[in-house]
């Protein structure tokens, strides 16, 4: 019971939990009181810049609304009345208690053994006391209650008092800063650090003096990871030695063998222009000559990453660099065992290509440049929406001789709409039509199901959302699930062969996500969601609307994401660029709380 009540009332903020690299007045940084077998570290000098968004009271508004009001909800009912409770006691709003409590800064460190350790600086440490106060006056009522008043009890240990309010719990108030422990033994080698400057501690340990300098003093946060400490965990070791899957190896290229080599992983946290960003950064690398670094990179002056390419309604957008002909020739290295995946592979791709030799018959046909397009679909008023709305997707290649190998992936075309009409012809289900049409001058392939009959006209099926397309303007080839998105990127990559954009080798892999219209064709299936939500999880359909409305709120809240994939000096590194909204719909500018 305490343990919730603590977290409720602030004390434990794992969810938030980072702690700055400088700290409250009068202290040492707190990465000086952690060990230095550390095998995680999480810490932020300013968490009000990146938590203050959170506190806007539209957004309580907002999931307020979807949790329902405090009659219909008791466990909201509960946390209100706590919160109004600790307005009271503390004199002021739950929102300033929130930036003064945790706006020294925070960290949270796991230790390799497991102890885990939450250090908070406050900005006003008689609130700290009284809220500890608060907190331990009442797990101490909740434990004389179920006789065991013996668990809170307090010794001293050096020069500060400790505190122990459960079997799970350990905390001592130094200063202006709570040091929030899971086991006794934890606290005490904080306090070790403490009375004995000079020990060894996380913040004079060599990986993590890198990994800080490699995110730089910009970063308003850091997460550091130990890799030579989490490779010794069962599960992680497990996970970075089985076998690759091949198209996990195809999009993240070298990073498995990057992390098996690395000794830490770093992600930085910053504000950029009302940006949000997120890097990932580490000193691993791939061995030389590694056959899963060479098909990412580019191997002449003019390749490399094209820009992703933009059609209306366009939710997100991909483009690699990737060389498929050396990938699959190094098949046997990278994946030493033939999984059925890749068995199947190899037998439909036989089938239809017609036993052209894959390696440099097929994908030797190929130039290293993969555009992925999904868009929301434009629906034919004559045939009807479906009940369960699926967005466009499309794959866009490049060939090496348009002219020879063009017909043959026409022909491979046809042949899977083929074995699909087969198949579903097998199971008593309508097939589909093949058709041509042009647009922009270009003659396309298309497919499509008979429009439904008029008396099932109000129950379309969700077939409808395909209407499979091939086109090949110029030296292109659009695979497309519609014929919508083909006529759309057939427009698109006419204009990019017009302008000719230059290649980027600054990264290999790019992913752009438009937020609105992501969250609209997730509220357009928001019904399907609950019913899935029903069904998978048990939920009552109450839980299940409560749970998909935040889920969708906060989507809400993304106006651009952007991934980018890249290397530097020969190690992976990742980027997440977020532009988020305010409550109000206009993209938010997040700046720093000064």
């Amino acid at each position: 019971m305490f343990k919730k009540a603590l977290m409720l009332c602030g004390l434990a903020l794992p969810v938030y939990a980072v702690q700055p690299a400088g700290s409250a007045e009068g202290l040492p940084a707190a990465g000086l009181w952690v060990p230095e077998d550390a095998a995680l570290v999480f810490e932020a000098p300013e968490p009000m810049a990146l938590l203050e968004p959170l506190l806007s009271p539209d957004l309580a508004k907002t999931l307020t609304a979807f949790l329902g009001n405090a009659e219909s909800n008791a466990k909201l009912q509960q946390l209100q009345g706590i919160v109004a409770y600790l307005e009271l006691q503390l004199g002021t709003d739950w929102r300033t208690s929130l930036r003064r409590l945790l706006g020294g800064g925070f960290s949270f460190a796991v230790e390799a053994g497991g102890g885990t350790l939450l250090s908070v600086d406050a900005k006003d440490g008689k609130m700290l006391q009284q809220l500890e106060e608060i907190v331990r006056h009442f797990a101490a009522g909740q434990a004389a209650a179920q006789g065991g008043a013996e668990q809170v009890a307090s010794r001293q240990y050096r020069d500060a008092t400790a505190w122990t309010l459960g079997t799970n719990e350990a905390h001592a108030i130094v200063g202006n800063r709570l040091l929030l422990a899971n086991r006794p033994a934890t606290l005490e080698r904080a306090l070790d650090l403490r009375a004995e400057p000079g020990g060894k501690c996380i913040s004079s340990a060599p990986l993590y003096q890198a990994a800080r300098r490699a995110v730089g003093k910009d970063a308003r946060a850091m997460l550091f990871l130990n890799m030579q400490m989490l490779r010794l965990v069962p599960k992680v070791k497990e996970a970075l030695a089985e076998e690759a899957n091949p198209l996990g190896t195809l999009l993240l290229a070298d990073t498995r063998e990057a992390l098996r080599q690395a000794n830490w992983l770093a992600l930085g946290i910053y504000l950029d222009q009302g940006k949000l960003v997120l890097k990932i950064l580490t000193d691993g690398q791939a061995p030389p000559g590694s056959k899963a670094l060479a098909f990412a990179n580019p191997l002449n002056a003019d390749e490399g990453l094209l820009p992703p390419l933009e059609v209306p309604g366009g939710i997100a957008r991909l483009s690699l660099h990737r060389d498929l002909r050396g990938f699959y020739a190094a098949k046997d290295e990278l994946f030493p065992e033939r999984t059925s995946g890749l068995v199947f592979f190899e037998n439909m791709m036989g089938i239809f290509f017609s036993g052209i030799e894959l390696t440099e018959g097929v994908l030797g046909e190929t130039r290293p440049d993969i555009r992925v397009v999904v868009a929301a679909q434009r629906y034919d008023a004559a045939i009807g929406t479906p009940a369960d709305q699926m967005p466009a997707f499309a794959a866009v290649l490049r060939l090496r001789h348009p002219q020879a190998f063009g017909e043959i992936v026409e022909e491979a075309w046809q042949k899977a709409v083929g074995l699909a009409n087969f198949t579903r012809g097998q199971q008593a289900q309508p097939g589909l039509i093949i058709d041509r049409a042009s647009h922009s001058g270009v003659k396309y392939t298309l497919s499509y199901f008979r429009p439904p009959s008029d008396k099932n006209r109000g129950a379309i099926d969700s077939r409808y959302n395909y209407r499979p397309s091939l086109a090949r303007p110029g030296d292109y080839v659009i695979i497309s699930s519609t014929d919508g998105l083909a006529q759309d990127l057939i427009d698109a990559v006419q204009k990019e062969a017009a302008t000719r954009p230059k290649p980027s080798q600054a990264a290999h892999s790019s992913l752009e996500i438009d937020g609105a219209q992501l969250h609209a064709i997730l509220v357009a299936n928001r019904e399907q969601f609950i019913r899935k939500n029903m069904v998978d999880k048990g939920s009552s359909r109450e839980q299940a609307e409560t749970q998909t409305g935040i889920f969708l709120t906060a989507v809400g809240y993304v106006d651009r994401a952007v991934l980018t994939l890249a290397r530097e000096n020969a190690h992976p590194q990742a980027t997440l660029e977020l532009m988020l909204k305010a409550p109000g719909g206009k993209p938010e500018k997040t700046t720093a709380m000064k």
